[in-house]
């Protein structure tokens, strides 16, 4: 039987992100936390491959404990079981303490077959974890999946985008891909798995169950820092052009002749 493992995060809504002033950080006060959107995509292509071939599929994710909501979500979706990776000493993580935390808690739970995740979380779009996460388990990775073509107990061939088409690639199991928003259409939780979700035991484990190191999780084991977030100065000198489309158009026409003149 396949063990697949996808890897998932809460991230605030991103139509609802507002700065503090004061603090020029994230204001998370208030602001509703969804599943990152790319990780939905990951999640409906492994409980598809379940489907197809047989498995298990198991939902990760490293968070704070109000993160097991959006896990009971994942079960609604079709996961099978779900784990909680919740912990003080992982406050602050960067991308490198998160992929640490995350390998421990696969190794302890004693690995997987294929893992899944978004191709980036969109709260810092740093699209790291992934590929961070397949480096530190040593296992082969594609990223930026359009779609898996065939897949077995032993290996599977998928197309990666590339901006000029794609590629398709061939990697042996055990293997990670992140995935793009084209690979499939996320579908919406059943009322038979909604009920499922409710009484589903949700798995949580701190750092001293996953034997991590403290120097290498949180803020002290993250070599990088966000010093500040701000929004970018606006632009002045903005210019509007009136009248109809015939006249926009002579108008616009006469002020970039003046660029090259």
């Amino acid at each position: 039987m396949i063990k697949i493992f996808v890897c998932l995060k809460q991230v605030p809504d991103t139509k609802d992100i507002r700065l503090d002033p004061v603090t020029h950080t994230l204001s998370r006060e208030g602001v509703q936390s969804i599943m990152n959107p790319y990780d939905e995509h990951a999640l409906e292509e492994a409980v598809r491959i379940k489907e197809t071939i047989g498995g298990e599929v198991t939902a990760l994710t490293m968070g704070p404990p109000q993160a097991e909501e959006m896990l009971r979500l994942a079960v609604s979706l079709g996961a099978d079981k779900a784990v909680l990776v919740s912990d003080r000493a992982f406050a602050g993580a960067d991308t490198c303490a998160t992929t640490y935390a995350l390998a421990q808690t696969l190794n302890h739970l004693g690995g997987a077959d294929l893992i899944l995740c978004g191709k980036q979380a969109i709260d810092g779009d740093t699209a790291q974890v992934g590929p961070g996460l397949a480096v530190r388990l040593d296992m082969p990775f594609a990223t930026c999946v359009q779609k898996i073509r065939t897949i077995n107990g032993e290996s599977l061939t998928a197309e990666r985008m590339m901006d000029d088409g794609y590629d398709v690639v061939e990697l042996k199991l055990p293997a990670l891909v992140t995935v793009v928003k084209d690979i499939n259409e996320p579908r919406v939780p059943s009322l038979k798995g909604k009920m499922r979700a409710k009484s589903a035991v949700i798995t949580r484990l701190a750092a001293a169950d996953i034997g991590a190191d403290a120097t290498l999780c949180g803020l002290a084991g993250s070599p990088t820092q966000v010093a500040k977030v701000f929004p970018p100065p606006g632009r002045g000198g903005r210019v509007t052009l009136a009248g109809d489309l015939d006249q926009q158009i002579g108008q616009l026409a006469e002020r970039l002749s003046g660029y090259f003149s």
